[in-house]
């Protein structure tokens, strides 16, 4: 990509817009990630460390 005398009002417009896009992306891609029934079992076993016995 060539920059053409790009501003740095202009980079800066460009760097936000694309970063909230990115963001949201990515929010979605974990928010499916968490719910995938598969992950079940292994979330539900990491919420329950806290309360395993350090014994047993």
């Amino acid at each position: 990509m060539i920059m053409h005398n790009w501003a740095y009002e202009d980079v800066l417009a460009f760097a936000k817009s694309w970063s909230s896009v990115y963001f949201m992306m990515l929010f979605a891609v974990v928010l499916v990630w968490a719910y995938w029934p598969r992950n079940r079992a292994r979330f539900q076993d990491a919420a329950r460390i806290p309360l395993k016995d350090e014994d047993a």
